[in-house]
């Protein structure tokens, strides 16, 4: 039986990561574009596949999976031949889910809290700890380098060079040499340029539809 693949998808977002996922994996996918500054993440057809509201969704032959870490997960087991993902038996498997997971419990909050101003309030009871500490983990890893997992590179560094990406960018996550050389040697790769390439067009449609719509009104 084969998977048919739809993708609900707004540019500039999380799901924009698994845009970059598919492009690496080469499997056919509709991709379902809401425009977000027009709100059409949150009219009752979108609402009824993803109650959030939020990016990404996938539906597998009409199964619903929702968050960009479970999407990958299931994605690259299903599609990646072994090449973006170590088997149930190899010994990076474990190291593989451990990245991924660490990406959506820890980085992701503490990443969020940082720009939000809210610091935990006892570090015990945090998911995270602090968010120093959530960095240089990461930083440390990255330095035994080149990818994530040392010499195998995964689907978890599509993941991860994605969110640095825009981290940096936007000064959420400040730029270390470490974390520079990562993105330089992951984001060269052509689903980067590909989904970044429909993201910037598809963003100026969106405004275009936004602004035409303010002055209609």
């Amino acid at each position: 039986m084969g998977h048919e693949l739809i993708l609900f998808h707004s540019p500039h977002t999380r799901s924009s990561s698994v845009l970059i996922l598919l492009n690496e994996l080469d499997v056919p996918f509709q991709l379902n574009v809401l425009n977000m500054l027009m709100g059409e993440n949150r009219q009752p057809d979108y609402l009824a596949i993803n109650p959030l509201g939020k990016v990404p969704a996938l539906l597998d032959n009409g199964a619903l999976i929702t968050d960009q870490v479970a999407i990958y997960l299931h994605l690259a087991d299903l599609f990646s031949s072994g090449e973006l993902v170590p088997g149930l038996s190899d010994p990076l498997r474990g190291p593989y889910l451990r990245w991924m997971l660490y990406y959506s419990a820890c980085f992701e909050p503490a990443v969020c809290d940082k720009a939000m101003g809210w610091v935990p309030s006892a570090q015990k009871i945090s998911p995270y700890g602090d968010y120093d500490t959530v960095i240089q983990v990461l930083i440390e890893q990255l330095s035994a380098g080149p990818y994530l997992l040392g010499e195998r590179f995964t689907a978890a560094d599509l993941l991860w060079a994605t969110a640095l990406k825009y981290c940096t960018a936007f000064g959420s996550v400040e730029p270390d040499p470490v974390i520079t050389q990562y993105l330089a040697r992951v984001t060269v790769r052509p689903s980067f340029a590909h989904a970044e390439a429909l993201d910037t067009r598809l963003a100026v449609e969106h405004e275009d539809e936004r602004l035409a719509q303010k002055a209609a009104n």
